[in-house]
């Protein structure tokens, strides 16, 4: 495969990098992929395929089954039948089933940084780092609570809902898995997952995972294909749990789908986040925080700090700073170690960011980017500022997900405060100062899900995360977490 060049988005940069690319030869991919029902992998009943290809150089990755109407009735029958002998487990016996899988997601996290990487498009070192461990922290954390749920809060004995049908997005593909996944397991439940149409690879190589785990036949169940698929998953009638993270839009539209219907349902959908840097706040500090809010992932975090609100006194200094950081970001081949900006993940979003940044200049935004030359195959989208944004601008409503930041100023906390608030999201926010009192106070006052404070991006399987408003409702992780999962 040829690989895009890593390079400095500024060329003047006084570092020389050696490419660094790590091996796409440590995982193999198989050139077709069935769906993972009952524990073993099966042709789609319409024979139906699509195409999964490396965002960064357009190559064809696999070829993939796309799942019908006939596939999910026989994915959560096969969930249905194994419900009864997993609900039956005592929670230490299920426990080491995800001991197990923690440990072999660990042991093979190379392979699955290398395959998410090449799937994806985001940069070897946040898979790596970031998606493969904590993916393996989700599920040595909600082993830890398998025999533990009569002491979480929810009631002597609670009992699992039955069978989940669970629905991810592109952004984070394995992180998400483990974020629905494990809790399913781990109180109880059997799943039925479908992972996004344009990153399938590591959920069918979770599959694999759970036959090397021993997890019995029918407890996870994982169907690809695309919106249709995930349609008729979350309005089958014997599904008792509904999941779901991605789009604001397809969110309202399971909710109505499944509205009376008994299911209960959570939904973690995007987000507009804010986030806010006071006078007295350490400036280098706050880039960092600024830049790993909304450059890591290229943007493509449904909690990203789309928006800075910077105090007025410290606007040019913060900015220009800002700035000089960018030059040094590298972005190219992922698969390069010392690369920060990879590839968007498709086409599609490519066109929505292209879209909506044209649509803020057209509206009197200042819009910068470092220079930056970008790979001749693969979407890519440069590191872009908007300077001059006022509240009504398309850029500051609307969640562009992509590596654009929106920078607004104020004057006061109460003014930082209306402007944080004056979204239809509420999932993340964050506050730069020294002053612990101002942190408690604004926080308070922030009608989002997770508010960070001196930092940015920060994630523990111990902490519940979700959002209010169009970001959704119920939360995922911690002790908050399991509740979704049990009938309490």
């Amino acid at each position: 495969m040829a690989s895009p060049n890593t390079a400095p988005v500024h060329a003047g940069s006084p570092f020389a990098y050696a490419p660094a690319p790590e091996s796409r030869s440590v995982v193999d991919i198989a050139p077709a992929y069935g769906l993972f029902v009952d524990g073993e992998f099966t042709e789609a009943a319409g024979g139906k395929v699509f195409k999964t290809v490396a965002p960064a150089t357009e190559e064809v990755l696999s070829e993939v089954a796309q799942a019908g109407e006939e596939d999910v009735e026989r994915a959560v029958r096969a969930a249905r039948k194994a419900f009864e002998k997993w609900s039956a487990l005592p929670g230490r016996a299920r426990a080491k089933y995800l001991f197990r899988i923690a440990r072999i997601i660990q042991e093979r996290s190379r392979e699955l940084a290398v395959l998410e990487t090449l799937d994806n498009g985001k940069p070897i070192k946040e898979t790596r780092d970031f998606d493969v461990p904590q993916a393996a922290a989700h599920f040595f954390y909600h082993a830890g609570w398998a025999d533990k749920l009569a002491h979480a809060g929810l009631g002597p004995d609670p009992r699992p809902l039955g069978v989940a049908a669970q629905v991810i997005p592109w952004n984070f593909p394995l992180l998400m898995l483990a974020w629905k996944i494990a809790p399913a397991l781990a109180t109880g439940n059997t799943v039925v997952l479908k992972p996004a149409e344009t990153t399938p690879l590591s959920a069918l190589f979770f599959a694999d995972v759970c036959r090397q785990a021993g997890l019995p036949k029918g407890v996870v169940n994982i169907l690809t294909g695309d919106g249709s698929t995930g349609a008729a998953l979350v309005s089958h009638p014997d599904v008792d749990k509904v999941a779901f993270t991605g789009s604001t839009e397809v969110g309202k539209a399971i909710a109505r789908q499944v509205a009376g219907t008994g299911k209960k349902v959570t939904l973690e959908l995007g987000g507009k986040g804010a986030n806010i840097v006071f006078d007295d706040a350490p400036i280098d500090q706050a880039v960092e925080g600024i830049v790993t809010g909304i450059f890591f992932n290229q943007g493509q975090v449904c909690c990203a700090g789309s928006r800075l609100l910077v105090q007025e006194s410290v606007a040019d200094e913060l900015i220009d700073a800002l700035k000089r950081r960018l030059t040094t970001l590298r972005l190219g081949d992922p698969l390069d170690k010392n690369t920060d900006i990879g590839a968007i993940n498709s086409a599609q979003q490519l066109a929505k960011i292209r879209e909506l940044t044209g649509i803020g200049e057209a509206e009197g935004a200042e819009r910068w980017s470092p220079e930056c030359e970008l790979p001749s195959s693969g979407y890519w989208f440069a590191p872009t500022l908007f300077t001059g944004v006022a509240q009504a601008h398309t850029v500051a409503q609307e969640e562009i997900f992509g590596p654009v930041l929106s920078v607004l100023t104020f004057r006061t906390p109460d003014e930082a405060v209306a402007k944080a608030n004056n979204t239809p999201y509420g999932l993340s926010a964050g506050v730069w100062t020294e002053k612990g009192s101002r942190i408690l106070a604004v926080a308070d006052r922030l009608r989002a899900g997770v508010v960070w404070a001196n930092t940015f991006n920060k994630f523990d399987p111990t902490s519940p995360f979700g959002g209010y408003k169009e970001s959704g409702y119920g939360r995922e992780g911690g002790r908050h977490g399991l509740e979704a999962y049990l009938d309490v």
